[in-house]
């Protein structure tokens, strides 16, 4: 959710290179319109009374459709929760990291001359993992929208030990997401029953769901018959595609990110090779990807934490205001960031402390309410957070029906 190349995870950075900048409109349009709210934000006198609420993300570059989205989702939050004129009111200052861990370090060091209290933290993983240690070195509470590897929240994600404890994720974990594609396939034989894989074996969010995938697949029975591992910078999958489409699976698992599914979903429209593809959250966004025929995702499953047709209030009056602000249909990464805004104020409001309060104050506070507090948004309802920072929800699962995501339920 998590793009994402990574140092260690995630949404990471090094496929950054590789993503469109576009989503739903023009990167152009989609750009000045995000930096038209950040000039904005930036002029506002604060009022000595907001908290400074800070972040960053890739706003330009080939990694921009996840970095607008998460600015844009959290600017309706903060619009909203100021116009609403309570105890908790924001400044907001969101900074381009370009979804590069040197560039976050810089993003983060701006934002703490800018006087930062609380923060969002990075939209990509690899970009947290960058500045996390920094983030516990200041006692910042964050809280990151879309960052989903474990190298976020933990000093040793390989053993996951080592928690940051200041460090808190609003999307669901790369772990979970593997675990969860299992038992959904294993659930629902009707999409197939015989599972090929397709994954990128260095990169450690595609890496770190197909092993927790293949952990669970084989728990629950799972009849994996093909698994094929590429590399970045991989632009020919017809031996992938034919590979799977030869060991007989009606079912492919593709952990990884849309801009290289677009291309195995390419390939197996030109071999003639028609299964069901069931991707992670790392998919989101292949329905604006520059250049691509949507028309090949048609029946594409996908889990995600959000649905953007859902019928609860709460959903509908986000989508509705995002299609009017932005001219798009959101995506799970500005509603993870919507809620994230949401979560945070929910913590400040119940707690004691005010704008005035010393960071460490804000951040034992906001620490004691998300470890405690239930939390419910347009991501979730019921969500909760351990200690170590790591989000308790229940993923969805979606489907490509005439070219939009629809409920799978």
């Amino acid at each position: 959710m998590d793009y994402k190349k990574m140092f260690k995870g995630g949404l990471a950075v090094g496929m950054a290179f590789a993503l469109t900048a576009c989503s739903g409109s023009t990167a152009s349009t989609t750009t000045a319109t995000a930096a038209s709210d950040a000039a904005a934000t930036a002029a506002a006198a604060s009022t000595g009374k907001a908290f400074k609420l800070g972040g960053s993300g890739p706003t330009t570059g080939d990694a921009a459709v996840y970095g607008l989205a998460v600015q844009q989702g959290a600017q309706i939050a903060v619009d909203e929760i100021n116009a609403a004129g309570g105890k908790v009111q924001f400044d907001f200052n969101f900074q381009d990291d370009q979804a590069d861990g040197e560039a976050a370090v810089n993003a983060f060091n701006t934002l703490i001359d800018w006087g930062m209290q609380v923060s969002l933290d990075t939209v990509t993983s690899g970009a947290g993992q960058a500045v996390s240690a920094s983030y516990k070195q200041e006692n910042i509470f964050a809280i990151t929208p879309s960052g989903s590897s474990t190298a976020v929240i933990y000093e040793d994600p390989d053993n996951n030990t080592g928690a940051y404890g200041n460090i808190f994720q609003m999307c669901f974990t790369d772990p979970n997401q593997g675990v969860a594609s299992a038992d959904y396939l294993a659930a629902h034989t009707d999409l197939g029953t015989k599972v090929a894989v397709i994954y990128r074996n260095d990169d450690n969010y595609s890496n770190g769901l197909y092993t927790r995938f293949m952990a669970e697949a084989k728990a629950k029975g799972l009849n994996v018959v093909d698994e094929e591992a590429f590399q970045d910078g991989t632009t020919d999958f017809s031996v992938y595609v034919q590979k799977a489409a030869a060991a007989g699976a009606d079912v492919v698992f593709l952990p990884i990110y849309y801009q290289p599914a677009s291309q195995i979903l390419a390939e197996a429209n030109k071999e003639g090779y028609k299964p069901t593809f069931f991707g992670c959250d790392g998919m989101d966004g292949i329905l604006t990807l520059e250049g691509f025929d949507t028309t090949l995702a048609e029946g594409l499953y996908m889990l995600t934490p959000f649905s953007a047709d859902a019928t609860d209030a709460k959903t509908q009056s986000f989508v509705s205001k995002y299609k009017e602000k932005y001219g798009e249909v959101p995506n799970q990464f500005a509603a993870d960031a919507y809620d994230a805004v949401y979560a945070i104020a929910q913590g400040l409001e119940n707690s004691d402390v005010t704008a005035d309060s010393a960071t460490s104050d804000i951040t034992a506070a906001l620490i004691k309410q998300f470890t405690t507090m239930t939390f419910d948004g347009v991501t979730g309802t019921g969500v909760t957070w351990a200690a170590t920072g790591e989000v308790s929800k229940a993923p969805k699962a979606v489907v490509i029906k005439d070219g939009a995501y629809v409920s799978a339920q």
